[in-house]
């Protein structure tokens, strides 16, 4: 929904560029009184959001300038050049709002684990079980205290954390 830019006259593009990039960072976006002539409701929140991930992707995967351009041929070449031109400006500080609000996330940090492999040979209820346990101790620091905890996990739910930290740090590594 980018070409919903080109409604705007392109002087006054950059403003309204530079106004997002601070809501991407967030501090005060853009306001629909401010554009309320321009586009109506619907297209006001679907340019804001269009153009809000257009500057955390091509950031966040580091998109090169031609790329970029091409994804924004269709609105023009003035427009493209002042996207281009704000995203130069202030692409570190774009990057350190992606950083922040990925830590942000969770205010607890592991500080140690420890593990033990068990093998279940039979329970109250089955004779005969021989089903591997993982015993996961984690000490965990929140709020400045150490927290531990334990988990118990079978393969399938190992198999599961497994592919779930393959996954966290395929993202870290696209965000460095």
């Amino acid at each position: 929904m980018v070409h919903l830019l080109g409604k705007l006259p392109s002087e006054e593009c950059p403003k309204l560029l530079h106004w997002v990039v601070d809501g991407v960072c967030g501090r005060e976006p853009p306001r629909m009184a401010d554009y309320g002539n321009t586009w109506t409701l619907v297209e006001w929140m679907e340019l804001l959001d269009s153009l809000s991930s257009l500057f955390r992707l091509a950031v966040g995967k580091k998109t090169p300038d031609e790329e970029l351009l091409a994804s924004l041929a269709d609105v023009g070449s003035g427009y493209g050049e002042a996207v281009l031109t704000v995203l130069r400006a202030r692409r570190e500080e774009i990057r350190q709002a992606l950083v922040e609000r990925t830590n942000n996330v969770s205010s607890s940090t592991l500080q140690d684990f420890d593990w033990q492999i068990k093998l279940a040979l039979s329970s109250d209820k089955i004779s005969s079980l021989h089903t591997p346990l993982l015993n996961l101790r984690l000490d965990v620091k929140e709020n400045g205290a150490l927290k531990p905890l334990s988990v118990e996990m079978n393969r399938e739910e190992l198999q599961t954390l497994i592919s779930s930290l393959e996954a966290a740090n395929k993202v870290v590594l696209q965000l460095k």
